[in-house]
C-alpha cells in the first residue's frame, strides 16, 4: 500500500499540470478564445526555448524555424482576443497577461539574438520586430488607448 501512494501522487501532479501545446494547429482548434489566447503565449514560450536549443546545437535552420512560429503563436494570441468582440478594457485580465507574456518575450528575444551573428541578427529581427509590435497592441488595450477591432 505504500508504494501506491507516491504512484497516486505523482499521476495527480502530472494530471494537473498546464497544457502546454507543442504546436499550433493544437491551439487553433480551441473553441474558447481566451484560453486559445493564453495557450498561443505558452506555445510561443516553447517554441522560442526550441530556438535556443536548437541554435545551440548548431542548427540554424531549425532555430530560425522555431522563431518565426514564436511569431505566428503571439500573433494568433492577440488575433484570438480581438475575435472576442469584446472591448479590451472588459476582459482585462486576458490583454494584461498578454502583455506581460509578450514583454518578457521581447527581452528574451533580444538576450538570444545577442549571441548571433550579425547575419543571423538581421534574420531573426522581423521576428522581434513582429512581437514587439504584438505587445504594443496588448499595451494599447490595456492602457485604453486602442479599441480592437476583430482581424
Amino acid at each position: 500500500m505504500r508504494g501506491a501512494f507516491p504512484v497516486f501522487v505523482l499521476t495527480s501532479l502530472l494530471l494537473a499540470a498546464p497544457e502546454t501545446p507543442a504546436q499550433l494547429d493544437v491551439v487553433r482548434a480551441e473553441p474558447n478564445l481566451e484560453k486559445r489566447s493564453r495557450k498561443a503565449l505558452a506555445v510561443a514560450e516553447s517554441r522560442l526555448e526550441a530556438a535556443r536549443n536548437a541554435y545551440k546545437a548548431g542548427d540554424w535552420e531549425s532555430a530560425l524555424a522555431a522563431l518565426k512560429e514564436v511569431g505566428e503563436a503571439v500573433r494568433l494570441s492577440l488575433d484570438s482576443l480581438k475575435q472576442t468582440g469584446k472591448r479590451p478594457r472588459r476582459h482585462f485580465k486576458h490583454v494584461k497577461h498578454g502583455e506581460l507574456k509578450t514583454r518578457a518575450l521581447v527581452r528574451k528575444l533580444d538576450d538570444f539574438m545577442q549571441r548571433m551573428s550579425v547575419e543571423e541578427r538581421e534574420q531573426a529581427r522581423p521576428v522581434r520586430d513582429a512581437v514587439q509590435k504584438v505587445h504594443d497592441e496588448f499595451l494599447g488595450g490595456v492602457m485604453g488607448t486602442e479599441e480592437w477591432k476583430s482581424p
